[in-house]
């Protein structure tokens, strides 16, 4: 039996008062053994410094991937306390990174989605200045806080290469913080750049703005059109064996997107052993006076075309592999890079 009209099909229209979404999947199944023994404590870390830094245009969503019960306690106090966690999806299996990202960023309305791995420390401006690219490369769908100076060696950055050879410019500046460098080759347990990459990144540039080549997965913000693009099949892998590839980074180049950093360096992974200096940079940014700083409009995006990705695509094979090291001597870079 139904008695009466439901009201919401008179008020039928959603309303959407965020524009930019963080979706942060959760997965520590217990607090004993040894790669997670940490684990609860480092995501304390990376959800306070996210609330801290975000702008009241954000909204959050967490994902118990599977989690232990203190865990799941945590999450259900983070929900309960702060207005800007909207949303909490609980799975008591674990159903792998991307399809836990996939089952937030699907419905929900947001231009902007930042996914995250659970051991990021948010530091201050990240936003301002990952929005700030978005805004002044409107052909950018995929901007991460944290540079790389290896970030060039992707393979999916067809569509970057082009707007850089024929749009932009493409050069060498000197790396802003070293030290993120340094923290993130240390909290993934093992030697990524040289004295080399520690002091130069290959950069993109027009006239509005500077942004550093390429990016990882481990927190990045996209364009929500990028998820479009991707494969309607469920992934297959937890994590690795090419998921974030194939539902992050092929769709982002394939649909004409650039894919690109911050020069600065606006976030740190933690890794999963907590260290003495998160607690000290912890208290930085906590006592640091937070900015409401927000896009005015965000701009529509602007991928470049098929033929244009293709055209991309030789010219990185060109540059980037078969005369690597005559592009980069022309670019003033006289050792091995």
């Amino acid at each position: 039996m139904r008695i009466g009209i439901n009201p919401e099909k008179e008020n039928n229209q959603l309303l959407l008062e965020s524009y930019h979404r963080v979706v942060i999947p959760v997965y520590i199944p217990n607090l004993v053994e040894d790669y997670f023994k940490d684990g609860l404590r480092i995501f304390k870390l990376c959800i306070e410094s996210l609330l801290h830094t975000i702008h009241n245009k954000t909204r959050i969503s967490l994902i118990d991937n599977g989690c232990c019960e203190d865990v799941q306690v945590y999450l259900k106090e983070l929900y309960d306390s702060h207005n800007d966690i909207d949303q909490l999806l609980n799975s008591k299996i674990n159903l792998g990174k991307v399809n836990a990202i996939y089952s937030a960023v699907k419905s929900n309305l947001e231009p902007l989605i930042t996914i995250s791995d659970a051991d990021v420390m948010f530091l201050p401006a990240w936003q301002t200045n990952v929005e700030s690219i978005i805004r002044d490369f409107p052909e950018s769908g995929m901007v991460s806080p944290v540079p790389s100076s290896l970030g060039y060696r992707s393979g999916f950055l067809n569509s970057t290469v082009y707007y850089g050879l024929f749009k932009g410019e493409i050069q060498f500046e000197d790396v802003l913080d070293p030290d993120g460098l340094h923290k993130f080759q240390e909290s993934i347990g093992r030697k990524m750049y040289n004295d080399i990459h520690l002091e130069k990144y290959l950069t993109l540039s027009n006239s509005k703005n500077t942004a550093v080549i390429g990016c990882g997965h481990f927190v990045a913000t996209m364009r929500a059109e990028i998820f479009e693009s991707a494969p309607w099949e469920v992934c297959q892998h937890k994590i690795v064996g090419g998921s974030e590839s194939t539902y992050f980074d092929i769709p982002n180049d394939e649909a004409g997107y650039l894919r690109l950093a911050t020069k600065g360096n606006y976030a740190y992974h933690l890794g999963n052993v907590f260290e003495p200096w998160m607690k000290d940079k912890m208290e930085t940014i906590l006592n640091h006076t937070h900015k409401e700083d927000t896009l005015e409009k965000l701009p529509k995006g602007k991928p470049i075309s098929s033929t244009q990705y293709k055209i991309g695509k030789f010219f990185r094979i060109l540059i980037f592999k078969k005369f690597k090291k005559l592009y980069f001597q022309l670019k003033g870079i006289k050792t091995p890079y």
